[in-house]
């Protein structure tokens, strides 16, 4: 079924920024976007504030605290969230599942609780699922999610007006599993798809089984799903689950890691006491030094280091939007991910799934960046190699890399550049065949445009081929097809000039 209230603008790889709307609040969130939890019992920062001076045009709150609070549940049901917020953007509401995850047991059913987060004026409700941890056994896991999909059959009998309702994605590390649930809850009227119980794996830095969760997910739901990646809020990894084709993320981590003296930077968490300089110019930054910042009294430093937190988390959220305007996503990704060797893992896990960001990347984008090794596993090289198949040559046949001797000999000269592999000169200008490279090329890249000309050589198998290089390495020529004459040009350093 077409869900019409999400519409994506732009795609880069399968990130892409699109706009959620939400009837309840009447608003239109740009997404990729962040949602600050809100605690009502501790607001570090004020929800007004938030919207106003941080640009948050959504917040998450949890509904099962207020639910069971002798302070907040009458005045949130007479008065409405958004009242006793002083908030006007969109507001989702958790049901309790966390809660459930942590102490087993919670005295509410989906009913009941999507009543009550209806009553309270929320915009995007959540009914109480399962939160199965990592690894598991199959059995366990799957129970959980035969209840959490028992409550998403629940969800929908509730009556909630314009509400918006989570329909979350559970089965913990086992992806089949992962793929079915999404399907399953893909199949539902219901509007959003948070994955969820994730936290673990980002509190142990397992990047690559994040990648692999998300990737199970997306099989099974449709690009006009929106999805939310429940309990990632660190904005180090912003730009590699953006390009994994993630829409909403949510972040307690501005407040509870001010509360530990902790300080977010794009490149991970340092600690205040270790701080000689602060390596930012947020307001907060730019004001204070670290010794300024630790003389504060305790509620004052926590509040002035939850604001930096939230300065640097969403300023990396417009930094992955316009990345992704842009077409350079994957670039902000290969340089984000330097920052900590897990989320090299998560980098090279993404693109074991090339082929799936292929089907949604642009064929054209401004330019391509070879920044690593990695790099020759893009989607954009998967989709030249995927190409050369359908090519036909004609002709005694010349695959020339730069700065290998002529082609006089030969009817018909094709360039060969890595990592892409072979195209035909009238190409050479032609995006992504204009990529910039640098000249101490990796290995992988060589051998990954070896492997496109054993492509064109397997499609074309009554051509005669001649492969001229310059001192590439032994690695990449060993997959070119033994049918191909070598032929090896100059001395020196094996790159290309």
């Amino acid at each position: 079924m077409a869900r019409e209230m999400f519409e994506v603008r732009d795609w880069d790889g399968a990130a892409r920024l699109g706009e959620l709307t939400v009837p309840r609040a009447g608003v239109t969130v740009e997404t990729p976007a962040l949602l600050p939890v809100v605690n009502p019992h501790k607001r570090t920062i004020p929800p007004a504030r938030l919207q106003s001076e941080f640009g948050a045009e959504i917040l998450i709150t949890n509904g099962y605290i207020l639910y069971g609070s002798d302070e907040f549940r009458d005045a949130a049901l007479e008065r409405g969230l958004h009242d006793l917020y002083g908030f006007d953007g969109a507001i989702m509401t958790d049901s309790g599942s966390f809660q459930l995850a942590e102490y087993g047991d919670i005295s509410v059913d989906t009913a009941e609780i999507l009543q009550f987060q209806h009553d309270i004026g929320s915009d995007i409700g959540t009914p109480v699922d399962i939160p199965t941890p990592p690894d598991v056994s199959r059995e366990r896991a799957e129970s959980e999610l035969a209840e959490t999909e028992a409550a998403l059959a629940d969800a929908m009998d509730v009556d909630v007006g314009e509400m918006l309702v989570n329909a979350p994605v559970q089965g913990s590390t086992h992806l089949d599993l992962r793929a079915a649930a999404a399907e399953h809850a893909y199949g539902t009227d219901l509007d959003v798809f948070p994955i969820g119980a994730v936290v673990p794996l980002l509190n142990a830095y397992r990047y690559d089984d994040v990648v692999e969760v998300v990737a199970a997910a997306k099989r099974g739901l449709g690009t006009d799903a929106p999805v939310h990646l429940f309990g990632a809020g660190h904005p180090m990894m912003f730009a590699l689950a953006v390009a994994m084709g993630c829409d909403l993320f949510d972040s307690a981590a501005y407040a509870l890691y001010a509360r530990d003296d902790r300080y977010l930077t794009v490149r991970g968490t340092e600690r205040l006491a270790d701080l000689d300089y602060l390596p930012c110019s947020c307001p907060i930054c730019v004001e204070y030094t670290p010794g300024e910042l630790r003389a504060e009294g305790d509620d004052e430093r926590m509040r002035l280091l939850a604001e930096h937190n939230l300065h640097v988390t969403f300023a990396e959220m417009r930094r992955v939007k316009q990345a992704i305007r842009a077409g350079s996503l994957l670039e902000l990704v290969e340089t984000r991910v330097r920052g900590h060797p897990t989320l090299v893992d998560g980098f090279r896990a993404m693109l074991d799934h090339a082929d799936a960001l292929e089907s949604t990347d642009p064929v054209s984008k401004g330019a391509f960046f070879h920044l690593s090794a990695e790099s020759a596993g893009r989607p954009e090289v998967l989709r030249h190699q995927e190409r050369l198949g359908r090519l036909t040559v004609e002709g005694d046949t010349c695959l020339l890399t730069t700065g290998s001797g002529n082609s006089d000999d030969h009817d018909t000269t094709w360039r060969v550049v890595a990592p892409f592999g072979p195209f035909p000169r009238a190409l050479s200008e032609s995006y992504p065949l204009t990529a910039e490279v640098p000249e101490r090329l990796s290995r992988e890249a060589y051998e990954r445009a070896a492997e496109g000309v054993a492509r064109l050589v397997e499609t074309n198998s009554d051509v005669s081929f001649t492969f001229a290089h310059h001192q590439w390495p032994e690695s990449a020529i060993a997959r070119v097809p033994g049918g191909v004459e070598v032929q090896r040009y100059g001395d020196g350093d094996p790159r290309e000039e």
